[in-house]
Parts: C-alpha cells; structure tokens; sequence
C-alpha cells in the first residue's frame, strides 16, 4: 500500500490548522504522516498542533523559535519528506475525500507520472462550505506540463492538488529562494522535465479564500504576476534548457507567449482606464518581445480573434 507524506507549513493559520489537518487524517487512503511546521506563529498555532500530534499518532510537529520565511520552512518539509508520495498543503486549504487514493492510485500504476493534480474548489469560507460529489472518478489524462506552460505563459498546475512521487521530489530539489512569488510554478516545470504529469478530471483540494491569505499580498490583480511568471521561466530554462528536446524552441515560445498575452492585457487595461498599470504591463511586454513596440504579430491577433469569437459561441 502506498504511503504519502503531507507537510503543513503554517504561520497565523492556527484557526484553519484543525480542518486542514483532519481533511488528510480522514482519507480514505490512511497509511499517511503530517507534518506541521510553524512558522514562529504568534496565534497559537503552535498549541493547536500539538494538540492534533498528542490525539494521532500519525501527526508530528516541528515549531521555530524565529520565522524562517515560506521558502525555507517549505524546503525542510521536502527533507523530512520519505514516503512513496509527497504533498505541501497550506494550513488554510482542505483536501477533498478520496484525493490521496486517486492520485496515489494513479502513480502506482504509471511509473512514468511523477506529479498528479486536478481540480482545485476556490471557497470563500464565509459562505456556506462547498458540496462536492463524492461519486467523482478515477478519469485522468496524461500531461506535458513543460509544453503546456510554455504555450500558455502561465502555471497550470493548481498547488493543493499537487500531490508527487517524493524521489523526483527529492531529484529535483527545493524552493528557489529567488522565486519568493512563483516557486510553484518553476517547481512543476522542473518536475515536467523529469517525466509526465496526471490531469485528474476531479476535485482535488478547496483552496480557502480569505482576507490573509498570503498570495493577496502578492497579487492584488492578476495583471501583476507576469514579472513573476518571467523569473519562473528564466529560472527553469536556465537550468534546463539544454537538458530538454527542443529546449530552446520551448523558451522561445514560452516568452512570446508571455509578451502576447502580457500585451494584450495591457490594452485591455489602459482601455478601462487604468493607464498607469497598462503602461508598466506594455513595457514589459515590449522589453520581452521588442517587435511589440510595433504593434502585435498578425499570429497574435488571428489567436486573439478566435478567442473571442469561440467566447460568443
């Protein structure tokens, strides 16, 4: 039987650590350990865990005297980490029934799939709590995320789904400490370039919204990530390039996705007014793509114009 590892970072979410916690504990896959680590929290949180280690043996903690920062409370849990499969899974989020045994289920199968991840539920965890089917099946579909992110510009793996083969965890190392803003994202294109990914075609994980979360520090409006999603791609690619068929083909097309799409947000947003945003998003557009500052490819807008035309359909 398969066995998984889940880390818990948290810092100031003792108030969620006991519904996080118990949303692993209660899976229908049990052969799990959980880890919480606290990040120094001055809530509680501390003695929130403990007493979840002191009721399950399964459950241990590890509290720092002084913060430590995500990055590095992060890359510590993937130290510890030993078992068959390995998930990070923030103290306000919440798997969903069934998750680990899919996923693991899935790994146990196909050797070849080094990351699994599915649907994640956005909750605003003011409103009633969310009602999933819990009839959902096992169907999943076989993923290049290198190739995908790189068409796209963007990350497409949902973080509290991510569920991993701990070995390739381990071969591909920690957090960047560089990427503070989109670790996740250089994380999955590195373990893209070790082997396939699983797309689940089920709920995974309820990502918890609300007013502390730690990204609504960082991304106020999406518009802002794309300097972030950049400092992904040149991480990876600086590592990787050579390593991938067609690197450089990859990285090419990965920053002209970028520009594009980074480009047309910017119209998009000094049309609405916000000129001040538009103008930093069209530098930066320009500053990837220099032929932009000409007007966007004919490619561009052919792609643009079927978007909208397949929207109104």
């Amino acid at each position: 039987m398969a066995k998984v590892d889940i880390v818990v970072p948290c810092y100031n979410y003792g108030r969620f650590l006991e519904g996080c916690v118990r949303s692993v504990l209660d899976q229908s896959l049990g052969d799990v350990r959980v880890l919480i680590i606290d990040d120094a929290s001055p809530d509680g949180s501390v003695s929130v865990a403990q007493k979840l280690a002191n009721t399950d043996r399964r459950v241990s903690v590890i509290a720092h005297p002084k913060n430590w920062g995500h990055i590095s409370t992060y890359n510590q849990g993937i130290e510890w980490a030993s078992s068959d499969y390995f998930l990070l899974l923030s103290a306000d989020d919440l798997l969903v029934p069934g998750a680990l045994e899919r996923a693991a289920g899935i790994m146990d199968a196909n050797p070849d799939i080094v990351l699994t991840y599915g649907k994640g539920l956005s909750w605003q965890d003011d409103l009633p709590f969310p009602e999933i089917d819990p009839r959902q099946d096992n169907k999943w579909t076989r993923q290049d995320v290198v190739h995908e992110m790189c068409a796209i510009g963007a990350n497409v793996v949902n973080t509290p789904t991510a569920i991993a083969r701990t070995r390739i965890q381990k071969a591909v190392g920690g957090y960047r400490p560089s990427l503070p803003h989109s670790g996740d994202m250089e994380m999955w294109l590195r373990f893209g370039a070790h082997g396939a990914a699983a797309k689940i075609d089920a709920v995974q994980a309820i990502y918890r919204k609300h007013s502390s979360n730690m990204s609504n520090s960082y991304w106020n409006e999406d518009w802002s990530d794309y300097p972030y999603r950049r400092a992904a791609f040149d991480s990876f690619f600086e590592e990787y390039v050579d390593r991938l068929d067609g690197g450089r083909s990859l990285r090419a097309s990965a920053y002209r996705t970028l520009a594009e799409t980074a480009f047309w947000r910017a119209i998009g947003r000094m049309r609405r007014g916000h000129i001040k945003s538009g103008l930093e998003l069209l530098r930066f557009s320009i500053d990837l793509n220099p032929r932009l500052r000409f007007g966007p490819p004919a490619g561009s807008i052919l792609r643009q114009a079927s978007i909208k035309i397949l929207g109104r359909t």
